[in-house]
């Protein structure tokens, strides 16, 4: 009989895995929307990888480091770097249709903090569609879809000390139970608890609250990381203008035709997204517009078709060649803390992807280096469980004793309202005052009680709300506790880079509340704060 292998999400490091997994295995996906819904559907941008004879490992390497700030785990960004170039070319192999130059050469992109042309892209900017699709084709009918269904919980053995399942909400309101050997998340980021996003508007952290929730440690969750360029019209975003279009040479301007990175960083418009973000956040807080001049790039609608379309369901014209653009959310570095397999805290639990936090990202990511994360890890853990001997867990599971999470109480709970208060108080710019203001607004609505309540008789959307909330309030711990500013973690009243926090982690756990340990894989804690 086959071991259930059960994947949570339909992304590039889900599906990377399902392709790599050994017949052994019975693979089951879960999604709580269709299997095309995904953050790594809608990337545009592309993948970075060493594939030029230009190029170096070394390069790619030091890029990382210095974009993530030095909080890294090092010999995990050597791996990323390493094993996602042959990952790419593996790709490319299988028939990926990537964009070429006249020569049959590829077409490698420059984007931003990245000091040599690096980035694969397929159709302009449709790569991450290219990519899913191609992934989903080589797939085959090697794994079964579960679609439409929210997972809301991870289900423990008797002892408390395995994953065995998970359950999960059917549209009807149904509650299933699937059992396997092993569990992994592959759930994304949480980009949809800020108004705006380049996310997909589920994308609220699911995976990250159930793994918390069952047990996991969590670490970096300070660290989200806002797009520089989030076509903005009417106060509301509308899609994401990639980062590859400052890399053909377009440039930031305000209403009044300034440049507003001519002085900004040595990189201009190509510095490192959490300088640029910050550049223009202030450049708005000043009721000053913000444009992207595109007057300079030729066949704009050729090479990006994708932003083209985007322009004009949005009422844009893009011969103005000005693009209004806000910064939104976009990625986040933290998350359920994984080894170099992806192996959680919790035995039989396994993260990979947006979802995870493995160390490659440090404190801001590199552009185009989370779907090369996707392919790295998805194919690493696929390894490690082919020659992992076979695992038969009983499906006896913990008595649930818990008390039913109030209806009532969530009743008092407003997700407009949170995102408002995610963008002000926890958005690109943070201040002890703000935090402190966040999470006594969240202790006055008993958000502290949702950690530890049974959720099964609660509606998706109520149980949505939970894990909202529940990050909400993860986040903003860590935000608060981090005296610095370091990458996508800015703090006015601590605006330096400090010395004694290089090499510091803020983890979460239920277990053990939130405490420091000093460098990416030390176990022992250094300091606990309450």
């Amino acid at each position: 009989m086959k071991e259930n292998i059960i994947i949570i999400g339909s992304g590039i490091a889900a599906l990377q895995l399902a392709n790599h997994l050994s017949d052994r295995y019975n693979v089951i996906i879960i999604t709580k929307s269709a299997k095309k819904t995904s953050n790594s559907y809608k990337a545009q941008g592309g993948i970075a990888a060493v594939l030029s004879p230009e190029d170096r490992y070394e390069s790619h390497i030091q890029d990382t480091l210095m974009a993530g700030r030095y909080h890294h785990a090092n010999e995990e960004v050597e791996k990323l770097v390493k094993e996602g170039t042959q990952a790419v070319k593996a790709l490319i192999a299988s028939g990926l249709p990537v964009d070429r130059l006249e020569n049959g050469g590829l077409d490698l992109g420059l984007e931003g903090a990245h000091h040599v042309n690096r980035i694969l892209h397929c159709g302009g900017d449709a790569t991450g569609k290219y990519v899913i699709e191609q992934l989903l084709m080589q797939l085959g009918k090697k794994a079964t879809f579960i679609e439409h269904e929210l997972a809301f919980e991870l289900m423990l053995s008797l002892d408390k000390q395995h994953v065995i399942g998970v359950k999960t909400k059917s549209k009807s309101g149904e509650v299933k139970q699937y059992f396997g050997s092993h569990i992994v998340l592959a759930t994304g980021g949480i980009g949809s608890l800020y108004p705006y996003t380049s996310n997909h508007a589920e994308l609220i952290g699911d995976g990250i609250a159930m793994a918390y929730r069952a047990g996991a440690e969590l670490a970096d969750l300070e660290f989200v990381q806002f797009h520089p360029t989030l076509l903005f019209v009417n106060g509301r975003t509308k899609g994401l203008i990639s980062e590859a279009v400052r890399g053909e040479g377009a440039i930031l301007v305000d209403e009044d035709g300034n440049k507003i990175m001519a002085h900004a960083h040595p990189l201009k418009d190509l510095a490192p997204r959490h300088v640029v973000a910050h550049k223009i956040y202030q450049t708005l807080k000043q009721q000053k517009k913000v444009f992207l001049d595109i007057r300079n790039l030729e066949h704009f609608e050729e090479r990006f078709p994708t932003i083209t379309e985007i322009c004009r369901q949005s009422g844009i014209d893009i011969h103005s060649g000005l693009l209004p653009v806000a910064p939104g959310s976009h990625f986040f570095m933290g998350g359920i803390l994984v080894d170099t397999f992806g192996r959680t805290t919790v035995h039989g639990l396994y993260a990979i992807g947006e979802t995870a936090c493995s160390g490659v990202h440090g404190a801001n990511r590199l552009a185009s280096n989370s779907l090369l994360e996707g392919l790295v890890f998805g194919k690493r853990l696929a390894v490690f469980l082919n020659s992992h001997a076979p695992v038969h867990r009983s499906h006896d599971i913990v008595e649930d004793k818990r008390q039913p999470l109030s209806s009532k109480l969530l009743d008092r709970l407003n997700m407009v309202e949170l995102k408002k208060a995610m963008m002000e108080r926890i958005g690109i710019i943070r201040e002890e005052t703000a935090l402190q203001a966040h999470l006594e607004w969240l202790k006055s609505l008993n958000v502290n009680e949702f950690f530890q309540q049974s959720l099964d008789h609660l509606s998706r959307e109520e149980i949505e709300k939970v894990f909202m909330f529940t990050n909400s309030c993860l986040i903003a711990q860590s935000a608060l506790f981090r005296t610095e500013s370091r990458g996508a973690h800015i703090r006015s009243d601590y605006p330096e880079e400090r010395g004694d926090w290089k090499d510091q982690y803020i983890v979460h756990s239920i277990a053990k509340g939130i405490r420091i340990r000093r460098g990416f894989h030390e176990q022992n804690q250094t300091s606990v704060h309450a």
